[in-house]
């Protein structure tokens, strides 16, 4: 489904059903301020926390948008780290908290995806949350060994074609976007590959360049140091557009595979009940606050990507991947661990 626009953003021009998911948000321009209600703009009076799952991506967009927003807002944004259970420990925290605007979720694929793996997860991402935004995205690469006799996708699904589960493919864990990623490569394709998960995406890419598996899906900003030196070949960027850091490396519908995407994105929400005139302030400075040429200067040097969207378009983006990530994973089978 392609992201709907409001009157504050352009629309974005015809693409395939899929590749529209991530266009439309990578294409979007950054939103224009709304008048809220009086009471609206006397929020926040004390400070806001961010719940994190994660560290890596997912605290790093968190503290560059914290840092604008606790300028912006007057009262401090705080990343509250709440690791653990694949993320849920922190959805479960937010899901919960009172819908005032004062905490606030920094979500990832995960939010969707655990779910789709696991139906007895304690919050629906689309019943418990109100979204906010989706602020940035990291693009994933699919990339090999430099000893895998392939340099296209097309020659890597051609030689699994001609050897059965011959090919490894690692990932962070079953359920990851990693392992979804490859799972849906291997249904596009019509090809069997062997899954070797990993207790991380890091940990499956050192695999990946010791040659522990042939293949892996990561993302692109901690790909591009070991591709720039010979130690992994990247086949292609999955998503709508080539990255800064791979200049020379063909996007999934350049490599003939237009419906392999995979994003990593980071989106902003609030417990479900939080009043639309919160929403909508906090949406307006975070899209301010990524925006700002210091934050996208150093999202960019990461390998990332801001982006602007209205609550609406968070939500109709949330219930795409839904769909999307849903199918891959019925299709393949794919159970929580």
């Amino acid at each position: 489904m392609r992201i709907r626009h409001d009157d504050r953003r352009p629309a974005a021009r015809g693409r395939e059903p899929l590749a529209a998911i991530a266009a439309a948000l990578l294409l979007a321009a950054p939103a224009l301020p709304m008048a809220a209600p009086a009471w609206a703009q006397d929020f926040p009076s004390r400070p806001i926390r961010v719940v994190l799952p994660f560290a890596g991506g997912t605290d790093v967009v968190a503290r560059l948008l914290a840092q604008r927003m606790s300028a912006s807002l007057g009262q401090q944004v705080l990343p509250d780290q709440r690791l653990g259970a694949g993320g849920n420990i922190a959805h479960e925290a937010v899901a919960r908290a009172a819908p005032d605007g004062y905490t606030l979720l920094m979500a990832a694929p995960p939010v969707v995806l655990n779910p789709l793996l696991n139906p007895k997860v304690g919050f629906d991402p689309v019943r418990d949350f109100a979204p906010v935004a989706v602020v940035a995205a990291i693009p994933s690469v699919l990339v090999v060994h430099p000893l895998v006799p392939a340099k296209s996708v097309k020659e890597l699904t051609a030689l699994a074609r001609r050897s059965p589960d011959k090919l490894s493919y690692g990932s962070g864990g079953v359920g990851s976007t990693p392992h979804l990623a490859s799972e849906l490569l291997r249904s596009l394709a019509g090809v069997r590959m062997l899954h070797v998960p990993y207790k991380s995406a890091t940990i499956a890419l050192g695999g990946a360049m010791g040659g522990e598996v042939d293949v892996v899906v990561v993302a692109s900003s901690s790909a591009a140091p070991y591709v720039k030196n010979g130690r992994l070949r990247a086949l292609a960027v999955l998503d709508t557009r080539r990255v800064a850091s791979m200049p020379d490396v063909p996007t999934a519908a350049e490599a003939g595979f237009p419906q392999l995407l995979a994003v990593n994105w980071y989106a902003l929400l609030a417990p479900r009940d939080t009043p639309a005139a919160i929403v909508e302030r906090l949406n307006v400075e975070a899209v301010k606050a990524i925006n700002a040429p210091e934050t996208r200067e150093r999202l960019t040097g990461i390998g990332g990507e801001p982006l602007s969207t209205t609550p609406a378009q968070t939500a109709v983006f949330l219930r795409d991947e839904i769909a999307r990530w849903g199918k891959v994973i019925r299709e393949a089978g794919v159970k929580a661990e």
